[in-house]
């Protein structure tokens, strides 16, 4: 990193402004509220604060200010499953399609997700190139 440049895993003001419409809200409970839940900002610069690095989500440092480890994967997948990355993508594709500056010929299409509904072909077993079988070891 450059000096004066921003560390990777801070969420500057406009990607929060993009993001933070689409988290879920969860709202507190009144009968056992508990612990205050943890600021979503905070919780998502942990997040890339993991993911930039590399480290397991269990050595999150504390001191960062980010929460838990826990609390951050806990997070990134209920994140997830409420669809909150598919949908920034689609919004980030339609504002940069809008603008005119998506080059679609470069696309690629990746179909290893999907399912092969009638199968695909059956490998063949690879002819041995040895000259003989193998003694058995047993």
């Amino acid at each position: 990193m450059r000096k004066g440049e921003q560390l990777p895993w801070i969420v500057s003001d406009e990607l929060w402004s993009r993001i933070e419409p689409l988290l879920p809200v969860v709202p507190r409970r009144a009968d056992h509220p508990g612990r205050k839940r943890l600021d979503d900002r905070k919780v998502l610069c942990g997040i890339l604060f993991v993911l930039y690095t590399g480290i397991p989500w269990e050595f999150l440092p504390q001191e960062l200010g980010f929460g838990s480890g826990m609390t951050a994967w806990r997070r990134l997948r209920d994140w997830h499953q409420a669809g909150v990355w598919q949908r920034l993508h689609e919004n980030l594709l339609a504002e940069l399609n809008a603008a005119d500056a998506l080059d679609w010929s470069r696309a690629v299409i990746d179909g290893s997700h999907v399912r092969a509904l009638k199968g695909g072909p059956k490998p063949v077993r690879a002819r041995s190139t040895a000259p003989e079988r193998a003694r058995n070891t047993t």
